[in-house]
Order: C-alpha cells, then sequence, then structure tokens
C-alpha cells in the first residue's frame, strides 16, 4: 500500500485522534465526517485495535509494510513490546528533524531528508526511517539553513523534547538519551496494537 497523500483533517476526524498533535482538526468540527458523522455506531473489539493502530500510522506517516517492519523489529527487542515499538517509531530521523523544530510538520521533515538536507553526525543522510542513536547530531546543511520555510518552523518551535539537546545558536540537535514513554503521544493505548499484531 502507498503512503497515505490525502486530506489529513477527514483522517483525523474519522479517528478522533489529532494526527498533527496541534488539536486544529478537531477544533471546528468535532465529530466523523460524512452525513451520518454524528452517530457512532458501538465499535467492536477488532476495530477498536486496528483505530489504535492507524491513528499510530498516519501520525508518523507511514506505509501498512513500513509499520509492520518497525513492529517486528520491536518484537525482536528486550523489554515491553509496545513501547519498544514507540519509541523506534520516535527516534526516525524525519520524526526527530520535526522534533528538533527544523520543520513545520512530519512530512516536511520527510522532504527534509529525501532531499539530502540533513545531516546526521555530520554526515548527509537521505533515509527518513534511519533510526538515530543516542549521542548521535541532527543538523542541517547550510543551503537549507537557509531556507525560509526553516526560519519559520525554527522561530515557531517553542517546546523541545527533553530528550533532545537543541543548541540554538549552531541549530545543532543531539539525542540524549531514548524518549521515555510518556513524554510522547501519552493518549495511545500500544497494548491494543500489540494485539492488533499478535492476532
Amino acid at each position: 500500500m502507498s503512503r497515505y497523500t490525502g486530506p489529513v483533517y477527514k483522517v483525523a476526524r474519522r479517528l478522533n485522534y489529532s494526527i498533527t498533535e496541534t488539536g486544529k482538526e478537531l477544533q471546528k468540527r468535532p465529530f466523523a465526517p460524512g452525513q451520518h458523522g454524528k452517530r457512532r455506531a458501538k465499535l467492536t473489539e477488532y476495530a477498536i485495535q486496528l483505530r489504535e493502530k492507524q491513528k499510530v500510522r498516519f501520525n508518523y506517516g507511514l506505509t501498512e509494510k513500513q509499520l509492520r517492519n518497525t513492529f517486528d523489529k520491536a518484537s525482536k527487542q528486550k523489554g515491553v513490546v509496545g513501547e519498544n515499538f514507540l519509541v523506534l517509531l520516535e527516534t526516525r530521523l524525519d520524526n526527530l528533524v520535526y522534533r528538533a523544530g527544523f520543520a513545520s510538520s512530519k512530512k516536511q521533515a520527510r522532504q527534509l531528508v529525501n532531499h539530502r538536507h540533513v545531516l546526521v553526525d555530520g554526515k548527509k543522510l537521505n533515509i527518513p526511517s534511519y533510526t538515530v542513536k543516542v549521542g548521535q547530531t541532527i543538523s542541517l546543511t547550510e543551503k537549507a539553513s537557509k531556507f525560509e520555510i526553516v526560519k519559520d518552523s525554527l522561530e515557531s518551535t517553542l517546546v523541545v523534547p527533553n530528550y533532545l539537546d537543541f543548541n540554538k545558536e549552531t541549530n545543532v540537535a543531539t539525542l540524549t538519551r531514548l524518549p521515555n514513554r510518556d513524554e510522547f503521544l501519552t493518549d495511545i493505548k500500544e497494548n491494543l496494537i500489540v494485539e492488533f499484531y499478535s492476532k
């Protein structure tokens, strides 16, 4: 299945979940899209698990195959599978570019990476799914640093996560530690996703 490129607000309203993590999608019309959007039928157990998985998929902008591969990788690691899964997604290069404030959206962050504007430990990297390791630095090329969209994004970013150390003078972000589960996507129930993939 190819990557979803349709309207984000419609998906957010269908899932009753802010994909952009800003809450803007649900402010104006906090009900599902369509003629009968205000009536919600009781969901089956499978539908609840599927919805939780879809929230994560659309939040990180992944394909079904990418999400499944990440889950398989997480299940081979030591520790809690659900937490490992979300931490792997959170430490993706494109996501950390967004978290650091280099981009105003995850789509924009992925584009910066794809176009070779992002440096990891000083080396150009164009793999959005690259898992950044603790201690590695993330920065932009000199050309990308002058982009207006990057400047606007850096100016509008108010909070950088605690697991990222961002130097405002050099515009370099460092992953100081793995994120704790209570620091991101706190309203996601990863145990439902584990149950979904365990069937």
